[in-house]
């Protein structure tokens, strides 16, 4: 595929009998889904489900075993991604004894990005006031913020967030949902996991899955709407029940 066309001409991230096994292991297990463009999709799953293999699986972290999975265009790990994908982690992946711009300026150097995208970023996250602060002093909160910060240099077209809200305050939580959203409007792809079902409430789309193997993947009203149900979680429940039992 010409890798200068726009995200609209084709699924930002393809999965066909998708497979990952570690020796004896099976981590994804036959996953076959698609994600479009301009949308938040919510990974959602219990601890251990597989939400972290997935998303390593997509931004070329984790080869796969066996299957397809393309992601904007492209063959997951292909180099050309590694300026469109912006990855968030579980954990802050930044330096601690740097300041807050100080990392973002670091960042962006390694991938080419415009010097404005350091205000900028920092702008959208709410980090202006700390600009100056040393990562190891700021709240775990402030610490997530800035690994989403860094995952927006650039301005990628697709963005892997593990977890981005876990211990943040509701309000700022509630703001960085108003963002995906914006970031969404402007045609950006978002995966966001997630193992608290409020949190899926917020999604357009969803992909559930439980013990390496996907319970659904569409849109959350088609979701409550096959299940007869009002709530994700009661869809959750349900599905997992008819896969075999809830653990």
């Amino acid at each position: 595929m010409n890798d200068n066309l726009g995200p609209s001409h084709y699924n930002s991230i393809k999965a066909t009998k998708l497979r990952v096994q570690k020796g004896r292991q099976i981590l994804l297990d036959n996953l076959n889904f698609s994600i479009q463009p301009g949308n938040i999709t919510g990974l959602i799953g219990p601890s251990g489900a597989g939400k972290t293999t997935l998303m390593r699986t997509i931004v070329g972290l984790q080869r796969l075993t066996s299957g397809e999975l393309s992601v904007l265009g492209q063959p997951a790990g292909n180099k050309v991604l590694r300026q469109k994908i912006g990855y968030v982690t579980q954990e802050p992946s930044v330096y601690s004894d740097l300041t807050v711009k100080q990392n973002l300026s670091f960042f962006a150097t390694l991938i080419r990005a415009p010097k404005s995208d350091v205000d900028r970023v920092m702008h959208e996250v709410e980090l202006m006031p700390q600009a100056k602060q040393l990562v190891k002093t700021l709240s775990g909160g402030q610490r997530a913020r800035v690994s989403l910060a860094v995952a927006l240099l650039g301005d990628p077209d697709l963005l892997v967030l593990d977890e981005p809200t876990v211990g943040l305050d509701p309000i700022l939580r509630n703001n960085l949902w108003e963002l995906f959203a914006k970031l969404a409007r402007s045609g950006k792809t978002l995966l966001v996991s997630s193992h608290v079902m409020d949190e899926a409430e917020r999604c357009e789309n969803l992909i559930l899955i439980r013990d390496a193997q996907l319970l659904w993947q569409d849109s959350k009203d088609a979701l409550l709407k096959a299940n007869k149900v009002t709530s994700v979680e009661a869809a959750f429940l349900k599905l997992a029940g008819q896969q075999g039992g809830i653990k």
